[in-house]
């Protein structure tokens, strides 16, 4: 099913099946009316395409509709067409939320590079709210953006795994979204247990024991009640073990066998507890070498590792920072109470090329301070006021161009600097690319 999708509204017989055509060669799927009170019923808060209109219609006109729109979803692209050039009438259909407007007779190259644009702002504005929606439902949970090849794998891997109750071990670099997959991973599951975090580094040895295990009263000095373990209270839920090759060699012959039986006692206690949880470990060394220098039990290696995932660092998938950025962003401007910055595709460009040492923690940090006006930029910096102009203005249209810039310069890293490689892989005409290239100051070579 196509991605693309168009309400075409045009009186002219001959007019709306040539735009048609036009619209359906560049990968579009075509709602053709001939009058605005048709396109009216197809209009929806929740349409996935854009509106191309022309402005005058037998009855309601193209602005007309264009009002309706706006009173539907603001956010909703519509393209005016008009064979009457009314320059205080295109200034005022702008200023009324449309989103270009293209004067007859024009070029089908112009056209449909409007509305390719169009509908890729479409496509991150539904994103953007269903992430917030996603949000909102579970505030605790950290979702999992990007559309790159390995993170597209990463949520398969969770789609299958995670209904299966299986222990799974998690393996990555500090800051790259380990807590964010096993919260996930519990989200499929469906389990109505909670889902309990313990960072294995951060806790005293003397301790640990008790707070995963728990302890009956008088077990150690200063027991003085029952006290309930971690996996224990997340019966019917999940455990999160971050750093697990931090856990005591002692204590993992333990968890190997509560693994395996699925129960457990209390430190001084007799009582066998049946165990209802599903373990996710979390680790950012190679566990296998570990157990290979004696440093971790080789068998809960094997236990832990039955199911595993890796996840790559932040600059393996430098497609999904321009996504990253502006989730982030969002949710500290939200956070702050702030405006939200605009950035140009070259900074865009320029941070992408960042190592970014600390991934997508480092990422995140870095929207707080783009946010809080105090981000060294390496191009400068935006300051508060300069954000509140771009975002009033053309916030969005910059952070679209930006992402645009961000999937040219993929497909071209992809494709070995090919254009004509990387043209198809995008879907777009290789001469339009190359105007691309040349409007986003892209150049075609090796970097």
């Amino acid at each position: 099913m196509s991605k693309l999708h168009a309400i075409l509204v045009e009186d002219e017989h001959a007019v709306r099946l040539a735009t048609t055509q036009t619209l359906e060669l560049g990968g579009f799927k075509v709602h053709a009316c001939s009058s605005a009170e048709q396109a009216f019923a197809l209009l929806a808060a929740d349409y996935v395409g854009i509106l191309v209109t022309d402005v005058r219609l037998p009855m309601a006109s193209g602005l007309d509709l264009l009002a309706h729109t706006m009173q539907i979803d603001a956010d909703l692209p519509v393209i005016l067409v008009t064979g009457h050039g009314d320059v205080v009438m295109a200034v005022q259909a702008m200023r009324n939320g449309a989103y270009d407007f293209i004067e007859k007779p024009f070029a089908a190259d112009r056209l449909l590079e409007s509305c390719l644009r169009a509908q890729e702002k479409r496509r991150l504005v539904l994103e953007n709210r269903q992430l917030k929606k996603a949000w909102a439902a579970h505030p605790s949970m950290p979702e999992l953006v990007g559309q790159s090849a390995v993170v597209e794998k990463l949520r398969k891997f969770i789609q299958n795994i995670g209904p299966t109750q299986a222990d799974v071990l998690i393996h990555g670099a500090t800051g790259c979204g380990k807590e964010v997959v096993a919260r996930q991973l519990h989200l499929a599951s469906a389990r109505k247990g909670e889902f309990v975090a313990i960072n294995c580094g951060a806790l005293p040895e003397s301790m640990f024991e008790s707070e995963i295990f728990g302890n009956e009263a008088g077990a150690f000095t200063g027991a003085q009640k029952r006290r309930i373990g971690k996996l224990e209270y997340a019966h019917g839920g999940t455990v999160f073990l971050d750093e697990i090759e931090s856990m005591p060699m002692a204590l993992q012959v333990k968890l190997l066998r509560v693994l395996q039986e699925r129960q457990l006692e209390r430190l001084g206690g007799n009582t066998t507890i049946a165990l209802d949880c599903r373990v996710i470990a979390a680790t950012k060394v190679d566990l296998r070498q570990l157990s290979n220098e004696g440093k971790f039990r080789e068998d809960l290696y094997y236990r832990l590792g039955v199911v595993s995932v890796d996840l790559p660092r932040l600059n393996a998938r430098r497609e999904d920072i321009p996504l990253l950025l502006a989730h982030f962003v969002d949710r500290a401007a939200l956070r702050y109470q702030k405006p939200v910055p605009a950035w140009t595709a070259q900074e865009m460009a320029q941070w992408q090329q960042r190592d970014w040492p600390g991934n997508v923690r480092e990422l995140r940090n870095f929207a707080d301070q783009l946010v809080l006006g105090v981000a060294d930029m390496g191009l400068g910096s935006v300051s508060a006021e300069h954000g509140i102009a771009a975002c009033d203005l053309d916030g969005l249209p910059r952070r679209v161009d930006a992402y645009e810039a961000s999937l040219i310069a993929a497909a071209l890293r992809a494709s070995a600097f090919n254009v004509a490689v990387a043209a198809e892989g995008l879907g777009i005409p290789k001469k339009t690319l190359y105007d691309k290239l040349k409007k986003h100051n892209i150049p075609v070579g090796r970097q």
